[in-house]
């Protein structure tokens, strides 16, 4: 699998640090407001590069940090007159509900900053009594003068360095390269910790060092995030780190490209700064947004309009509606036609895998997909699908999604028509009158009007019957992604 990596520029084939395991780390939110979907571009990017890792048998151990405490949260909290404490957590509660209803994999740890202030009191001491940092009146700063590879991320022109200022806000330009806040004085009206160095709170990039370090180890494989993290953040994080520790801190820094509104950056002035409650509003399912995000490289700038998220939402139903035929057939194929379907998919599956290889090319891997559900729908057409043929397709789309994560051949909450329903009632109504003969006519009713209900310990489940029947069953290719 290759990977661009932004520390050389350079496309690299990936080679974790340990043989079966990776280290991720990914800047999550800074639970300041609803994530727009700027930011959930970036952490869908992020989960298909963890669930390739998985699919190449990595067991990956994913870390996304949580900034509850920095200029930004400490300025919304004072705006609502609410505590820190109760501002962050009901944002970070809204985080954690996006990310499901866009089918993001829950990270390994979610670390919050205020919970772990005391690691980064240990990592600014270090880096005292390392000389490369320094106290000044406002806190402590990092001497970017005293540590030659400052830049090596970014590119940053050494020659722009001013070396002895220092700015203290958390985001910064390339034309203001000076030392930067590790330690922030304490002021009336902000939260502070004490510490040797004196009261205050710590810097928004010192978070990150502590950790990404306390859970993954001095060097780690990847630290994902956006493109406009590079600098300073993620520069700065380096310094600290490799600072502090004298080794390599991150092998590979993947990054993810802007994503625009109608051609401009979202600005809360030009009001297009959307959410996914935005997306909601207009009808759209969130799953609709992430077959959107997947239609772009993740390094290329990505163009988000109302009309792109409407075609992106016709295209997956399309998937799922192409999918729902091949699971219910008729199979009238034969076994010489069953011969030319199997080769079609052996080859869509490694092209599948092919595109992911290089470097998470989403785009590509949809379009072939797409192609084999349409090429599954073609043998229908044509009556020459068999009944294994099907399987196998549907096995292959299968496995495509545990990299794609669209939920394909899950459909959430059916829509249910009310004779359906009136008779799955009066089933369960027999069923604990225990007339079971009775119950199982009604069973066969529901079934020939094309769904079928599943008996679980909270009660019957009615779902479409070709969807039990097909989707259900054990795929006929390995459990990992390498059988792709």
């Amino acid at each position: 699998m290759k990977v661009f990596n932004y520390l050389t520029r350079k496309k690299e084939l990936f080679h974790p640090l340990k043989k079966e395991s990776v280290g991720l780390y990914t800047c999550g939110p800074t639970v300041y407001n609803y994530a727009h979907i700027g930011n959930l571009r970036t952490y869908l990017f992020e989960d298909v590069l963890r669930r390739a890792l998985e699919c190449e048998g990595y067991r990956v151990r994913h870390v996304m940090n949580l900034t509850d405490v920095d200029d930004k949260t400490i300025k919304g909290a004072r705006a609502k007159g609410q505590t820190l404490k109760a501002f962050t957590e009901f944002y970070s509660r809204e985080f954690f509900k996006d990310v499901k209803r866009l089918g993001i994999l829950p990270a390994w740890k979610y670390p919050r900053a205020t919970a772990h202030v005391p690691d980064m009191i240990r990592l600014i001491s270090v880096l005292l009594r390392k000389k490369l940092a320094y106290r000044a009146p406002d806190g402590v700063y990092f001497a970017i003068a005293k540590f030659k590879p400052y830049g090596k991320l970014s590119r940053v022109e050494q020659r722009k360095l001013k070396t002895g200022a220092r700015v203290s806000a958390d985001e910064y330009s390339k034309n203001e390269v000076r030392d930067f806040a590790l330690w922030k004085a304490a002021k009336p009206g902000e939260p502070s910790w004490p510490a040797p160095f004196g009261r205050g709170r710590p810097g928004w990039h010192i978070e990150c060092s502590a950790m990404s370090m306390k859970y993954l180890g001095p060097s780690f494989d990847i630290h994902a995030g956006a493109v406009d993290l590079l600098f300073p953040h993620h520069e700065d994080e380096i310094a600290q780190s490799e600072g502090a520790t004298g080794k390599p801190f991150v092998r590979y820094f993947v990054e993810g490209e802007h994503l625009l509104v109608d051609g401009r950056k979202m600005s809360k002035s030009l009001g297009n700064v959307y959410t996914l409650g935005d997306i909601a509003k207009r009808g759209f399912d969130p799953l609709d947004f992430r077959y959107f995000v997947l239609g772009a490289h993740y390094r290329t700038q990505l163009n988000f309009t109302w009309k792109a998220l409407a075609a992106a939402q016709k295209g997956r139903r399309g998937l799922e509606s192409d999918l729902e035929r091949i699971g219910q057939g008729p199979y009238d194929g034969s076994l010489k036609d069953e011969n030319e379907a199997l080769a079609v998919i052996a080859a869509a599956t490694k092209q599948f895998r092919a595109a992911v290889d290089d470097d998470l090319n989403t785009p590509k891997a949809t379009a072939v997909l797409n192609e084999l559900l349409h090429y599954g729908n073609a043998l229908l057409d044509r009556k020459l699908l068999t009944r294994r043929a099907a399987k196998l397709i549907l096995a292959a789309v299968k496995e495509f999604d545990r990299v794609l994560g669209l939920g394909l051949g899950k459909r959430r909450a059916p829509d249910v028509p009310p004779q359906v329903k009136k008779l799955a009632a009066e089933r369960e109504a027999l069923r604990r009158a225990k007339r079971w003969a009775e119950a199982d006519k009604i069973r066969e009713k529901i079934k020939k009007l094309g769904y079928a209900i599943e008996d679980t310990p909270k009660g019957p489940r009615i779902n479409r019957a070709h969807l039990i029947n097909v989707l259900s069953q054990k795929a006929p290719i390995s459990r990992s992604c390498h059988a792709f």
